[in-house]
């Protein structure tokens, strides 16, 4: 079917890296989509602004994963349905996941303008930053709707195996932000708030074209504005799957909360440099994240269609890939600290902190790999509360725990950057053992029953010549991370956005 991708067939290390290639062009362009901001308001607004839009990251996940955690949910059960050739039950889940982010990204307007003051307050933040900061957020929670939407309709692509209109729409959208952003900061000389227009701006732009594509008519993913509901049976199975990622996302963010109200108790410079590497990381999370999102996919749709086989060879195979590439991108990153850091700013202390901070973390960067893949599996094996319980018991409770008891005996900054890769080491070796022994592609308990439906006669040529194009196109499938918004996702939005 056109705009989809079956994973049921053909070579699994193909379908994989076919799918996956645009998932990580789309990723790139997603760190560019949040980087802008931050490189151009360093650059021309100065460290004070910089710190301002540094501090987003935490807040901005808190308030948005839990509904973008829990909308993921929908990917999971569009895939396994669309594996099983399940027509109906995809639309409906479509159908409702699209309800769901209406909903979702309204309430989160709300909650952002409101909140956002007491959060930062809460959170520590320097009172020299403080009011470019509640400026800089308000505005970015005003477009929420935008934010939500998208990670809704390129989730729903995803999984369905379509990887390369979201890549398209994607560049469109960082393009345009790019563009907005010198406009208004470098042309205009707007505050630190226009950075949060262009944003606004760019979202709603990939959303319409989204939405363009989406209503098309005689497709499996087509969505009809009359269709956009609540459906009972369908909204429980999404948050089945999606509910405890929704909870983690929630929990991580909080727990990120948490680590940068300690770091901007170090000061404007740290919060800075804190902001600076984490744009750094979200690149290195790239690979992690596009591979995730194939895994999920694939695992799903092959679980879906009763191929436990080919979901163990297709999750072998991301965890690999993700570890390897992870690792290699840390070494790079080790080296390079100190220049990439100075891209964001020259200032002699935000260099150093942000230099400190890339050396401790960037050098296991294979071990949060290791436990995004493997939680990866678990989300599409319908396994979603297994990583829920890991990231709350171990990313959460343990590093909040850790940091605060070392703050209080040794407040110094690079004992922070160290509860990262203890972190994911203990979490990697959770996830091992449940990998190797326990039962995960059992997730589904019984394969969805295939309701008939009807078929329009110019589908019927298509159809027949399924497995010969499936076959050719064979290649990895992601479910939404997003963002992590910040994309589908999958879920876990990365340590990198994590962090």
């Amino acid at each position: 079917m056109k705009g989809t991708m079956n994973m049921t067939t053909g070579s699994p290390y193909k379908l994989m890296i076919k799918f996956a290639l645009p998932i990580l062009l789309s990723q790139i362009f997603q760190q560019l989509y949040n980087t802008a901001d931050t490189l151009i308001v360093g650059r021309f607004l100065g460290m004070t602004a910089l710190a301002a839009v540094s501090s987003s990251g935490p807040l901005i996940f808190l308030l948005s994963s839990f509904f973008i955690g829990t909308a993921q949910g929908a990917s999971i059960v569009i895939s396994r349905y669309f594996g099983a050739k399940d027509n109906d039950k995809v639309s409906r889940a479509i159908h409702n996941n699209v309800a769901f982010g209406l909903v979702a990204g309204s309430l989160l307007t709300i909650v952002g303008v409101t909140l956002t003051p007491f959060l930062l307050e809460w959170m520590n933040t320097d009172e020299s930053v403080l009011p470019q900061a509640i400026e800089y957020f308000r505005y970015y929670f005003i477009g929420s709707l935008g934010m939500v939407m998208y990670n809704v309709c390129s989730s729903t692509m995803n999984a369905l195996g379509d990887s390369k209109r979201p890549l398209i729409f994607l560049v469109f959208s960082s393009v345009t932000n790019i563009i907005l952003d010198i406009v208004f900061i470098r042309v205009c000389h707007f505050g630190v708030w226009s950075a949060a227009i262009a944003t606004v701006i760019s979202q709603f732009a990939s959303v319409v074209l989204c939405l363009i594509h989406l209503c098309q008519p005689g497709h499996i993913y087509s969505i009809s504005l009359k269709k956009i509901r609540f459906y009972g049976d369908m909204f429980k199975e999404i948050l089945r799957y999606g509910l405890p990622g929704g909870v983690q996302n929630s929990v991580i963010g909080f727990a990120n909360v948490i680590v940068q109200s300690q770091i901007n108790s170090f000061g404007a410079f740290a919060t800075a440099a804190y902001g600076s590497y984490a744009k750094i990381e979200g690149f290195a999370f790239l690979p992690i994240n596009c591979f995730c999102m194939a895994i999920t996919t694939f695992v799903s749709q092959n679980l879906g269609a009763g191929e436990n086989g080919r979901a163990r060879t297709g999750a072998r195979f991301g965890i690999s890939a993700s570890v390897i590439l992870a690792e290699l991108i840390g070494v790079a990153i080790y080296f390079s600290a100190p220049y990439l850091i100075g891209l964001f700013d020259s200032t002699p202390e935000v260099i150093a902190n942000g230099t400190t901070q890339a050396h401790i973390c960037s050098l296991f960067f294979g071990l949060l790999a290791l436990s995004h893949a493997i939680a990866a599996v678990c989300r599409g094996a319908g396994r979603a509360f297994v990583p829920m319980a890991i990231m709350l018991s171990v990313w959460c409770v343990f590093r909040i725990a850790y940091i605060v008891t070392v703050m209080h005996f040794i407040h110094e900054l690079r004992f922070i950057f160290w509860a990262y890769p203890i972190t994911w080491g203990i979490s990697s070796v959770i996830y091992i053992l449940y990998y190797f022994l326990s039962h995960w592609q059992n997730g589904f308990k019984q394969k969805p029953t295939t309701a008939p439906v009807p078929v329009l006669e110019t589908e019927v040529s298509e159809m027949l010549e399924m497995p010969e194009q499936t076959a050719e196109s064979a290649q990895i499938t992601v479910p939404a991370e997003a963002p992590q918004f910040l994309s589908p996702i999958e879920d876990e939005e990365t340590d990198a956005n994590e962090e």
